[in-house]
């Protein structure tokens, strides 16, 4: 074997990649570090930013009758985060939740819920709300339960937990939005075929939502199951530069070089319901993680390089 095929055979499995990392600013030190490791190019823009909600009267309230509450219901860490501050703000004791069952999403969000001295009673084993809902069967009838999240949710745990009969409260412990910094940043990258990443990585729905917005895509979400059915519009699909066509006629100056903004461009996607806004607004899907989790993304992203 030659110096050069040893060099070669000996390349890191991102080497030469530029992989585009969307997490809020806070949260993208581990995605991006594992990545790097990895040898891959990481280019950081937000895509969200976590945000105080405007009002917090419900969340307060329901923090000071918590000895009404039987479970208590955490779908992420930002979550965590947020209804941990609010504790600290209002002066209750973690202990006073001790009474209570705790349900989180995944296993990182029961870290940090445990992080508090409490014990989580319920992570499923798949880390999607329908699977929490499924934890939760047969344990919550007539209870009490207080679910704090992100202002934007699916609706799926709330609905399926009370038709169990038990009483869900959903409360408001913080927002996402798109941060306003990001999108020339982002215009900017996607335009120069020097810096453009070969690879996005999509964290959760809001990172999907936020990418069309900052990007300025003229794609509408798509009637839900249609682009499920169909595994998507491919990103240089005659029906998506259509839309693009169309959206270009439809604003004085449209930006008909839109379309290749995303063209060519690979998406990594954390799990099915990230896939699936994905889709709903779509775009492709190139790699999906079997485990839902950073540690999941990453494997997928990996294994799905040439060898």
């Amino acid at each position: 074997m030659s110096a050069s095929q040893r060099k070669s055979s000996s390349k890191a499995p991102l080497t030469g990649i530029r992989v585009l990392v969307g997490r809020a600013r806070h949260q993208a030190s581990a995605l991006s570090a594992e990545l790097k490791k990895l040898d891959a190019e990481v280019i950081e823009i937000p895509f969200i930013k976590i945000r105080k909600p405007r009002s917090y009267k419900p969340l307060d309230t329901a923090l000071k009758a918590i000895a009404e509450y039987d479970w208590l219901i955490l779908t992420s860490v930002n979550g965590v985060d947020a209804f941990t501050a609010r504790l600290k703000s209002l002066r209750i004791p973690p202990a006073k939740l001790k009474h209570l069952k705790i349900a989180a999403i995944g296993p990182a969000t029961g870290e940090e819920i445990e992080q508090l001295g409490l014990r989580v009673a319920v992570v499923p084993q798949r880390y999607i709300a329908e699977s929490v809902v499924e934890s939760l069967r047969g344990k919550v009838e007539g209870k009490r339960v207080l679910l704090a999240r992100a202002k934007v949710a699916r609706d799926v745990i709330p609905r399926e937990v009370r038709k169990m009969g038990a009483r869900v409260d959903v409360v408001e412990a913080y927002e996402t939005v798109a941060p306003a910094s990001s999108r020339t940043c982002l215009r900017s990258l996607m335009k120069d075929p020097k810096r453009r990443p070969h690879l996005v990585t999509f964290t959760s729905s809001s990172t999907v939502r936020n990418f069309v917005n900052l990007l300025g895509l003229p794609l509408a979400p798509m009637q839900r199951g249609s682009a499920l059915r169909s595994g998507g519009t491919p990103a240089n699909s005659p029906a998506l530069q259509r839309r693009v066509a169309t959206h270009a006629r439809s604003r004085p100056g449209g930006t008909t070089d839109i379309f290749n903004a995303v063209e060519g461009i690979q998406f990594a996607s954390i799990g099915p319901i990230t896939s699936a806004t994905l889709r709903d607004f779509g775009l492709p899907v190139h790699i999906e993680a079997k485990d839902y989790t950073i540690p999941g993304l990453i494997q997928a992203i990996r294994k799905a390089q040439p060898k």
